[in-house]
């Protein structure tokens, strides 16, 4: 006698969370570029919003990306939302609140930003092919990170400093903007604000080309 097995399969549906994700990185961007531009002075009021908004709000979207099956989404706000937590800390350590015993070498610092732009210009490629708004915040966050690792090795350090802040800056209108538009469209059901199609350019080989490139 044979036996059936039912499977059933159960899909919880969940919203799209770049949104919110992009809420944060906007948000903890533009606060942070004001402070390196010198348009507000500390960075007491710039932690908060890295914790929360640059760190959890983005960790909150890499967790709904991955529920998604998304891989590029769960990486990059991953990614992005542990960065915002780890400078947030770093500052802290640098105004002693956990004492005075902590040795600060900038060029660890610096070390961290030149990981990190590799990784971002990984997801920058990968952004050819989601849409142009998204492609161009991955596009300044290289710049935000080239002007970081070089200012923190004490390279041309006025001037990698200020790439730095008005990349960011930018990063934070494009990133509002992204937000923005993906709730209106969402909300809407259709284009309402444009975030630009695809470029097109990275396509996936055909069976035939593949066979031979496996084969060569």
């Amino acid at each position: 006698m044979s036996e059936t097995t039912n499977v059933k399969e159960v899909k919880i549906a969940t919203a799209d969370p770049s949104a919110i994700g992009l809420f944060g990185l906007a948000i903890v961007t533009l606060v942070a570029s004001t402070q390196k531009l010198g348009w507000t002075d500390g960075l007491g009021l710039v932690i908060p919003w890295a914790i929360f908004l640059g760190g959890l709000a983005q960790l909150y979207a890499s967790m709904l990306d991955a529920k998604h099956n998304n891989t590029f989404g769960t990486t990059a706000f991953g990614a992005y939302g542990f960065f915002w937590l780890g400078v947030a800390m770093s500052w802290f350590m640098q105004a002693g609140v956990f004492g005075d015993k902590f040795v600060i070498d900038g060029n660890q610092m610096g070390v961290m930003y030149v990981g990190y732009l590799i990784l971002s210009i990984f997801l920058t490629i990968g952004a050819l092919e989601t849409n142009k708004v998204l492609f161009f915040i991955f596009f300044l966050i290289d710049f935000l990170f080239i002007g970081l690792a070089f200012s923190a090795f004490g390279i041309m350090e006025h001037g990698m400093h200020l790439l730095a802040a008005w990349a960011e800056l930018f990063i934070a209108i494009l990133s509002l903007y992204g937000a923005g538009a993906n709730v209106l469209n969402k909300h809407f059901g259709f284009a309402f604000l444009p975030i630009g199609k695809p470029f097109g350019i990275i396509k996936k080989p055909s069976a035939k080309a593949a066979t031979k490139t496996s084969r060569a």
